[in-house]
């Protein structure tokens, strides 16, 4: 595996954007972590447990991972970001029928993540869109991008990020979260197309990958449409785009 954890670049039928995970890719890929480190508190990826919650996260503190914690995004971090995006992604990134759903958009409130190493360099991200599920239809989150410095290796941050973002939005009174990416991978985190085959997305996607994972019970009931995006915009001076 050439990537942390779930980002492929140039495998067939992947979509790197949307941080998704080929089969292959996913062979041997547990929760690992690295040893604890620089005197910092390990969480443990771990899968979920059985009632679909997270075991030892704390969103008020951030998670850590090995030696690595997650905090909220600053505008500071707008530059380290686009550049881990374009080492991890590669040029084609902005193209992908998610983008359709971020573009002239900011982040849903308080869901968009770094991942730090000790010296407080950006080492993964995750952020989460507001959309709504159809014309007049529920509002939900979008998942993504979701990418790891692909320097790093093993060291559990995309689990871990993954793992904040759900609880986050769960805290936060959010009812559904969707992404696309592999059902084998994303499945440990509660993800599954269930109840996304009346849903499509706007542009290209392979509809087997659209998964989601109702945060309460019965939010995808009925849920039909193309999605389309609710989210916060873009100030002309505001953050750079970011796909």
């Amino acid at each position: 595996m050439d990537i942390v954890d779930f980002i492929v670049e140039g495998a067939a039928g992947i979509s790197p954007l949307e941080g998704e995970m080929s089969p292959k890719a996913t062979e041997g890929v547990a929760a690992r972590e690295a040893p604890a480190s620089h005197g910092l508190r390990e969480v443990a990826a771990a899968e979920p447990t059985p009632s679909g919650r997270f075991a030892a996260v704390s969103p008020s503190r951030g998670e850590i991972a090995g030696a690595f914690v997650i905090t909220a995004e600053t505008a500071a971090d707008v530059g380290a970001r686009e550049a881990l995006l374009d080492r991890a992604m590669g040029p084609k990134r902005r193209k992908k029928s998610s983008e359709k759903l971020r573009r002239g958009r900011r982040p849903s409130e308080g869901l968009a993540f770094v991942a730090r190493d000790a010296s407080g360099t950006v080492a993964g991200t995750v952020r989460l869109w507001d959309v709504v599920l159809g014309e007049g239809g529920t509002a939900a989150l979008l998942l993504g991008p979701l990418a790891v410095d692909p320097a790093l290796k093993n060291a559990g941050i995309g689990s871990a990020l993954m793992r904040h973002a759900v609880t986050e939005a769960e805290r936060l009174g959010h009812a559904a979260i969707l992404l696309v990416g592999d059902a084998p991978y994303y499945e440990r985190f509660g993800f599954s197309a269930a109840k996304t085959g009346s849903l499509a997305m706007p542009g290209p996607y392979e509809r087997h990958r659209l998964l989601a994972r109702e945060l309460v019970v019965g939010a995808l009931d009925g849920a039909q449409g193309t999605l389309k995006a609710a989210g916060r915009k873009l100030k002309a001076q505001g953050l750079p785009l970011a796909a």
